[in-house]
């Protein structure tokens, strides 16, 4: 089967194909984290414990697993467009129901479509991405991945923002869904249409690849347990009002969007193993801010420097698994972003069940000490 970039690359390579490219991604991170702040919410509606709602997310996570290897079979016969047109759409029809189902098994089910709405636009926005790419001749995938992250940064404030202004839940659920909607439908025209190549087959990733794959993982555990947790910790903690709880999560997207936006130059004069030291620090001594004080301000500080040592973390790893010559650098690519999305949906549920035989605080500890596993093998990451 011939190739997208090959077929029609002028398209591929059209300014409007590269804003639907940006919108996808927007919409993903957008919707994402509308959530955040609607958590307390639908935790409140089911009279949830946390060991309950850890379980409840878990069905977030297995919806979008569900769906990843699905989306990449289909995206490959059928093109990157339905997917990214079905996921969207998913997203925004799932969003209302989150905070206004008052029980746990139609919860369970809600964060079920919505996760393998999540996990089918997540890979084949990727999917997409990669054709714009490869016809452009240039980098663009670290700025179409900002855009994951000013969604983000929209999603959790202008939530926080309607909640704040005394809107209820579902109101601001539906004026997410609604902004998510004229961006799909703004997007929809200008997206690419030309079928990929066949799927390659699953290989488990190995050597280097293993550890790039688990540093990812851990680093995308931290993203989904402040989307999932933040607001929780903060409200447990009475460091802000429930229609604030949004914040931590708001600031971290913020600083994750500016790491991003200014990687590329950090990385060139660091280098890769200075940068995934230095990134690791950063992180766990915003961890250990975040949960060491007991004042907001300072507390608020710690997601920012989580967000700021986060977020070079990963674009290193990847770029290291493209240069690695254990596997094909493809399938390792996809072996590290596969297990990366595990972390970010799959990972918070544990921390359901470890704040239910500990505490909330705990489980963010737990979330420090792993993180400092990436400074420990920064050199086994980066050699060669």
């Amino acid at each position: 089967m011939t190739s997208l970039a090959d077929t029609a690359p002028s398209s591929a390579n059209s300014a409007g194909t590269r804003l639907a490219t940006r919108l996808a991604f927007f919409v993903a991170g957008f919707v994402m984290a509308c959530w955040a702040p609607l958590v307390p919410f639908a935790k409140s509606n089911i009279g949830a414990d946390e060991g309950q709602l850890g379980l409840l997310l878990l069905c977030l996570g297995l919806g979008s697993i569900i769906a990843m290897p699905l989306t990449g079979w289909i995206s490959a016969q059928v093109g990157s467009k339905p997917m990214i047109l079905t996921g969207g759409l998913g997203l925004v029809l799932v969003l209302p129901l989150l905070p206004v189902i008052d029980t746990p098994l139609l919860l369970g089910a809600a964060l079920l479509l919505f996760g393998a709405s999540l996990g089918t636009i997540d890979v084949a926005m990727n999917v997409h991405a990669v054709e714009v790419e490869k016809a452009a001749t240039t980098p663009l995938m670290s700025g179409f991945h900002a855009m994951f992250s000013v969604g983000g940064f929209a999603g959790a404030g202008g939530i926080t923002f309607l909640l704040s202004q005394g809107a209820s839940p579902l109101a601001s659920a539906l004026c997410g869904s609604a902004l998510a909607l004229g961006a799909i439908l703004l997007a929809w025209p200008r997206l690419l249409k030309v079928q990929g190549g066949e799927p390659p087959a699953f290989v488990a990733p190995r050597g280097i690849v293993l550890l790039l794959a688990a540093l990812a993982g851990l680093t995308f555990l931290v993203e989904g347990a402040i989307l999932d947790w933040s607001a929780l910790l903060l409200l447990g903690r009475n460091l802000v009002d429930p229609a604030q709880g949004g914040l931590g999560y708001m600031l971290f997207s913020i600083a994750m969007t500016v790491g991003r936006l200014t990687g590329d130059r950090v990385v060139s004069a660091l280098g890769d193993r200075r940068v995934l030291v230095w990134s690791g620090v950063l992180t766990v001594a915003g961890f250990v801010l975040l949960l060491s004080v007991d004042w907001t301000a300072g507390a608020l500080l710690g997601f920012v420097l989580i967000g700021l040592g986060a977020s070079n973390i990963v674009p290193v790893l990847f770029s290291r698994a493209g240069r690695q010559t254990v596997m094909p650098a493809g399938l390792a690519v996809a072996a590290v972003t596969t297990t990366g999305y595990a972390g970010i949906l799959a990972g918070p549920a544990a921390m359901g069940f470890v704040s239910h035989v500990t505490s909330l605080t705990w489980a963010f500890w737990m979330l420090a000490a792993l993180m400092l596993l990436v400074p420990v093998f920064a050199r086994s990451a980066t050699r060669g």
